[in-house]
């Protein structure tokens, strides 16, 4: 018989922020250079009221692997200013072919605690559903034990689809140990995990809080680029060029009501993805990109604005490729 859930003690802002970058030369071209602005960055959100901060302990590049928790860590040891008292660290835990037990979970956890000095939430990466759903309990044995062990404050999912949410839900609920929070891909072009595969819903049912990271799509609705480019280099130049002559109308309609609300078209894309009932997580490296993300907050799109932006995703011949973990 399941045992009683514990109470979260986490309490999570309107917005977050994600630290992708913080580390990855190959995709956002990261150097060392860059780590006092991030810590302006850091300094500027928490200060703002955005005190969630995600990284992973996969991010960063090569010899940089695990850079976004340390600078994580750095950050927050140092930072004495307001609501240093709400600040979240988050963290993801790779599934790697390696850790096949609930124990290895626990020892990357304490390797991740070792970098960034603690872990508010501990959340596992990826489902293993589309390789390996005979392991994805054992992992989740470790989630639970960081939890016992009282090296961590609550427990988080990423890329989990609606059936393997389900089947966590209850293998966590049998340790008490309640779902904080899940992550997916969600933007206004990437609308499957809640238009196709109804997690929103659940998440309401079961109290998860869903958090969408990629909110900005990588950098398309921002308003920076257009179909006839220049684009950026890497994969997002691979991307761009085959989605932004389909996404004619949904820019317009951008920046139709960014005029409108004397925003920014990146501002209407993230209020639009709170309005939607979660908590975006959009990454920042410079204090211009903080101020941009902040300037979402304080106010709402109204339902006209909503539906129309609803209207104009659906328009969108083409969407954002799905994360190849993402499960069902």
């Amino acid at each position: 018989m399941s045992s009683a859930l514990v109470s979260p003690t986490l309490t999570l802002p309107a917005m977050g922020c994600g630290t992708w970058a913080w580390g990855n030369q190959v995709l956002w071209g990261y150097d060392a250079s860059m780590d006092g602005e991030l810590q302006q960055v850091f300094d500027r959100c928490v200060n703002a009221g955005v005190t969630f901060f995600d990284t992973g302990d996969s991010y960063g590049t090569g010899k940089l692997k695990g850079q976004s928790e340390k600078l994580l860590g750095q950050f927050s040891q140092a930072y004495n200013g307001a609501n240093a008292d709400r600040i979240c660290l988050a963290t993801k835990l790779a599934p790697y072919p390696w850790r096949l037990t609930s124990e290895s979970i626990v020892q990357a956890g304490k390797a991740s605690i070792d970098r960034m000095g603690r872990i508010d939430l501990v959340q596992l990466h990826w489902s293993t559903a589309n390789y390996a759903p005979w392991l994805e309990g054992a992992l989740l044995d470790g989630l639970a034990a960081l939890v016992e062990q009282g090296l961590v404050k609550g427990v988080g999912l990423s890329n989990f689809g609606p059936k393997r949410l389900k089947i966590a839900y209850e293998r966590l609920r049998s340790h008490g140990v309640p779902i904080v929070s899940l992550q997916v891909q969600y933007s206004l072009l990437s609308t499957y995990p809640v238009t196709e595969l109804g997690l929103k819903d659940l998440c309401d049912e079961l109290g998860i809080q869903m958090i969408a990271y990629s909110p900005l799509c990588l950098g398309l609705l921002t308003g920076k680029y257009d179909a006839k480019g220049p684009f950026p280099k890497g994969l997002r130049g691979f991307l761009f060029p085959q989605l932004l002559p389909t996404m004619t109308g949904l820019l317009d309609c951008l920046t139709d009501i960014a005029t409108q609300r004397d925003k920014t078209i990146s501002q209407i894309a993230l209020n639009w993805c709170i309005g939607k009932g979660t908590m975006p997580i959009p990454g920042a490296k410079t204090l211009v990109q903080a101020d941009q993300n902040l300037g979402a907050l304080g106010w709402s799109l109204d339902s006209g604005e909503m539906e129309a932006l609803d209207r104009a995703a659906a328009g969108c011949d083409r969407k954002m490729i799905q994360n190849i973990f993402q499960s069902r």
